[in-house]
């Protein structure tokens, strides 16, 4: 994403302009959006026009409107946004207070107004335009006859191939056409990742199996590379890090981000940090429970206590249409960095994302044991009987 200009009051109104560069900067634009947002940016209009003699056309034209945002469309595959609203500023070719759709697209421009900028926000706009956040990891899941090819970016992890091929049992004495099914899907799976990955911007492939299916797979692929002189995948065998997973299914690809090995080796990404953070809260609220808080109301207790060493909150609250609910968000996530707390967000877009939701979008690792909140909790409910 790429800052072109931030004009910012000292109460926070005002507004930004930017250019997403990338498919993956259409889902920050997603999260800066917001209902009551105004949006300025170039979209087709199609407008009817009448000819001297009287007879009516109509032609798509190019214009550059303002609209009062009212409905927020996303397609997560196609990296695609949709804006509705009402226009608000003068136009020749469009009335105030007519709906348009804006579809807002990579490489153009638009400008975005807020009555109030808040710090989740600002620190999105900072993070989509910092390259270093861009450390891309792309996954293959896989068990015999399935596989998923994905690309791990730091705010989505998205399917881009899934390969599905019928393997025969092995017969006694015949194991031929079992064989030939499996070279058949291994070709199809090394066909996808040479068609899906980018190797100069990737810098992990993950292959991950049960079994041996993994190792089957990769002496497989480089075997075909050499006789080949396939030079893309040669040149990137170093790339390739083998885990073990219980499926070939895409919600496997946690247990992969969670391996030793793939944690010291991505450990600068947003992913993989996601993934540890998640995994030691599970650790955490099974060992020591009074240090491992879920739901708003008990983390905003810890919060008080200043006891939060770790929040970890889902992006997707923050989209929350209730401004006040959304406020009470923000606060909260301020609140623990003024008390030195490490915030983490998660994408809900990403497995361990997909995870938090489960626990209500919001949960903490605390620095201390805080038995008390839930006594309390206990007191308040019983007072209301």
């Amino acid at each position: 994403m790429k800052l072109v200009r931030k004009d910012l009051e000292k109460d926070n109104a005002g507004q930004v302009t930017l250019i997403p560069e990338e498919p993956e900067d259409m889902w920050h634009t997603y999260n800066l959006l917001q209902v009551g947002d105004s949006l300025r940016a170039s979209t087709i209009r199609k407008v009817q026009t009448e000819s001297s003699t009287g007879s009516v056309g109509s032609n798509r034209i190019r214009t550059t409107l303002t609209l009062c945002v009212e409905t927020i469309d996303f397609d997560s595959q196609a990296c695609q946004l949709r804006v509705k609203g009402t226009n608000i500023q003068e136009n020749e070719y469009v009335k105030m207070g007519a709906y348009h759709t804006i579809e807002l697209e990579p490489n153009r421009q638009f400008t975005l107004a807020k009555k109030q900028w808040d710090s989740v926000v600002l620190e999105r706009i900072e993070q989509a335009c910092d390259p270093a956040w861009s450390a891309d990891v792309a996954a293959v899941v896989m068990q015999e006859g399935l596989a998923h090819v994905c690309l791990v970016t730091p705010s989505m992890t998205l399917t881009r191939a899934k390969v599905e091929v019928n393997i025969p049992r092995k017969r006694k004495g015949n194991c031929s056409q079992h064989d030939r099914a499996l070279e058949r899907f291994y070709e199809q799976v090394v066909q996808a990742i040479q068609r899906h990955i980018n190797f100069e911007v990737v810098k992990c492939v993950l292959v991950a199996s049960p079994g041996f299916v993994r190792e089957q797979f990769c002496d497989y692929m480089f075997q075909q590379a050499v006789k080949t002189d396939n030079k893309l995948l040669l040149e990137n065998r170093s790339k390739f890090l083998q885990v073990h997973s219980s499926s070939g299914h895409k919600y496997a690809l946690k247990e992969a981000l969670c391996d030793p090995a793939v944690t010291s080796r991505l450990s600068d990404t947003k992913a993989a940090g996601e993934v540890k953070a998640l995994d030691d809260f599970y650790k955490m609220l099974q060992h020591e429970p009074d240090r491992a808080f879920y739901g708003l109301k008990h983390v905003e207790r810890a919060n008080e206590a200043m006891a939060i060493d770790t929040l970890l909150i889902s992006d997707e609250l923050f989209r929350h249409q209730d401004v006040a609910t959304r406020a009470r968000y923000v606060k909260l996530v301020d609140g623990v960095r003024e008390n030195m707390g490490t915030v983490r967000i998660f994408s809900s877009l990403h497995v361990s994302g997909e995870q938090l939701g489960q626990l209500t979008g919001v949960a903490a690792i605390l620095r201390f044991p805080v038995a008390e909140l839930s006594d309390q909790e206990d007191e308040s409910s019983s007072e209301e009987d």
